[in-house]
């Protein structure tokens, strides 16, 4: 028998029979268990503390329950640090709460204990909150999927090993297993999990579906056209992990100072413990001064200070529909001052919309002159075509029947129509194609443009990019923070200009070149920080450039998305301000946390060593402290 993977193993249905223990209540029971294990310990400290005063017996009791609950792991975590020579915070708190059980402070070293593995915990749960993007996306990821085979027939096959051109069926209500093109049948399809977007959207022969849909109506046969690997799904779920790991320069800076730190400090206790004036022991004593002096001067809350700020941000972001590739892209963008935008595909839909439809040299209804439009390009796939067709259904248009239709592929079409009682000649397209049929004087050039003749009746159609309607806002919003826009494309110098007017942008340069973007962006990035937002392969180059690069996730291509550090699933340019707020707000909290971490030491460590702040109370602004800069670190979930 083939052994199973450990996702496939979970996904077979087999967890719940092979071991008893593996039950629905036992799982709930695991959730957070460091978590509620050191809660217990807290619950039995109290008890400890309480009956210290008249039953030393059940003191002890309780005492030792909580050293069983929380030094055990505390034991465990330091062998395994000390058998790899690695000294950190985490033996060094080990250390201190032992110590102070031997010289006799029980309480207070249970109570290091109790507080070093709640804030340890609170550490993991913003973490394992960061975290649950990827978790939720593992979840949605279906192990096995239907293969159908050439006679019609379907089997179930382990994902990984699907190949690229199978054909699998996709059955209502489930998650797609693997991006592909729709081979029969059609469906409605929820992308939410991926983009944040609630409303469904219908799938037809030959659209592409992403790994990660939920399909809500009706089965469809799907041929896949990526592998597990690469698919839309693990995709964003190595993003999202790369995210994570990806450290900015002051964590990365922090872990290797908390290493040197903390052997320093057990040094200086060490050597405070014989050198400071006897006794030795007891309260007064070398050996507690000491051990108040390595708890006071311990950088938990220096170490967790930084991590904790970025984690919580990201995962604030994935639940907007934000992909970071790490914390260092935050601390990039707060430093930006000026958001350069591609223009096509960026600032607009990459649709086309009909502007107008201006009489030239007639005495036609234009209304008329666009059902007639309107009835040529319906016989046509074409971005002029859609636009006419949506202008024409708004307007309300009448339909006419277009007879002896013919098209000029890249030209244009022509047909015969009945108006008002005559046969008229019909002809719709661009200059070429119409120039022997009117004079050249009346010939518009400039904005994307078609020319319509009925007759000897003449009507200039005008085009543009249809503008996204949160273009405006976004763009208000970014001149109100003091930020400077503006656009960056290859097209025309007209349509960037009409554009530039339309959504509020006063600085634009056009008719640019990959290269002469890339060197407009390095330019911008040695004046200052600059963040670039495009979609297309040729904005790759200046995405990857720019001090931070911001690419769409449902139109921009795959190597405009793996050049940027951040990617906007649902193409929602909103939430540029809202995101870089958070980041400036994430550098803030950062600064908060590493100043509250350092008061709290040099505020705390000489008067522990003088023998003016007790053990217990030593511990108490330590952990205090810990605890206090993960709940400002979880601030930065707020969506707001």
């Amino acid at each position: 028998m083939t052994p199973y993977q450990f996702d496939e193993f979970f996904a077979s249905g087999l967890s719940e029979s092979v071991s008893p223990f593996l039950t629905p209540s036992s799982r709930k029971w695991s959730k957070n268990l460091p978590l509620k294990s050191s809660f217990l310990a807290a619950f039995f400290l109290a008890l400890a503390f309480a009956f210290s005063f008249f039953h030393p017996i059940l003191s002890n009791l309780f005492l030792t329950l909580v050293f069983f609950l929380a030094g055990i792991p505390a034991i465990l975590s330091a062998v395994e640090d000390f058998k790899n020579f690695e000294i950190n915070i985490d033996l060094l708190m080990t250390l201190s709460a032992f110590i102070s059980l031997f010289i006799g402070s029980g309480l207070e070293g249970a109570l290091l204990l109790v507080l070093f593995e709640i804030s340890g915990s609170l550490e993991e749960s913003v973490g394992a909150k960061a975290k649950s993007a990827v978790t939720h996306l593992r979840v949605l990821s279906p192990t096995f999927a239907f293969v159908v085979d050439p006679s019609g027939n379907y089997f179930e096959k382990a994902v990984r090993e699907i190949e690229i051109g199978s054909k699998i069926l996709v059955k209502a209500g489930e998650i797609v297993p693997l991006d592909g093109t729709i081979l029969e049948g059609s469906s409605s399809v929820n992308l939410v999990h991926l983009t944040g977007e609630a409303l469904p959207k219908l799938k037809m022969q030959g659209d592409h579906v992403p790994a990660g849909a939920r399909n809500l109506e009706a089965s469809f046969i799907l041929e896949v056209t990526r592998k597990s690997a690469d698919s839309t799904l693990s995709r964003m779920i190595q993003l999202i992990t790369q995210g994570a790991e990806a450290k900015p320069k002051v964590q990365r800076f922090l872990d290797r100072f908390g290493k040197k730190y903390s052997s320093l400090v057990i040094f200086l206790t060490f050597l405070f413990m014989f050198i400071l004036p006897f006794p030795f022991l007891g309260m007064e004593g070398s050996i507690y001064r000491a051990l108040a002096f390595m708890i006071a001067a311990s950088p938990c809350a220096l170490i967790i200070g930084a991590p904790t700020a970025y984690l919580s941000a990201i995962s604030s972001c994935a639940r907007k529909g934000i992909l970071l590739k790490g914390g260092v892209v935050l601390d990039a963008l707060s430093q930006c001052k000026r958001f350069c935008f591609d223009k096509t595909g960026t600032l607009t839909t990459g649709k086309l919309r009909l502007l107008e439809l201006i009489p030239i040299k007639t005495s036609f209804s234009p209304l008329i002159a666009l059902g007639i439009a309107e009835s040529l390009e319906r016989h046509v796939t074409h971005p002029m075509a859609e636009a006419v067709e949506r202008e024409a259904r708004r307007q309300g248009a009448p339909k006419m029947e277009v007879h002896s239709f013919s098209q000029k592929a890249g030209y244009g079409l022509q047909g015969t129509v009945d108006v008002e009682e005559k046969k008229l000649s019909v002809f719709l397209g661009s200059n070429d194609f119409i120039k022997e049929r009117i004079p050249a004087e009346l010939f518009r050039p400039g904005e994307p443009y078609s020319l319509l003749l009925i007759g000897e009746h003449l009507f200039y159609l005008r085009f543009s990019d249809e503008l996204r309607n949160e273009g405006k806002e976004t763009i208000a919003k970014l001149y109100q923070m003091g930020l400077k826009p503006m656009i960056m494309t290859g097209d025309n110098l007209s349509n960037a200009q009409k554009t530039a007017e339309e959504i509020g942008i006063s600085e634009y340069l056009a008719e640019l070149k990959p290269e002469d973007k890339l060197n407009l962006i390095a330019k911008f990035s040695e004046e200052g920080g600059l963040a670039m937002i495009g979609d297309g392969i040729n904005d790759a180059p200046a995405l990857a450039r720019a001090t931070v690069g911001i690419s769409l996730g449902k139109i921009a291509s795959a190597t405009a998305q793996d050049a940027s550090d951040i990617i906007l699933l649902n193409d929602d340019i909103s939430l540029i301000p809202w995101l870089t707020l958070k980041a400036k707000k994430t550098t803030a909290i950062v600064k908060q946390n590493l100043f509250l971490a350092l008061s709290i030491i040099l505020l705390v460590t000489t008067p522990a060593l003088l023998g003016l702040i007790p053990l217990w109370l030593a511990v108490l602004l330590h952990e205090g402290g810990t605890i206090l800069v993960g709940l400002n670190s979880l601030r930065l979930l707020k969506r707001g």
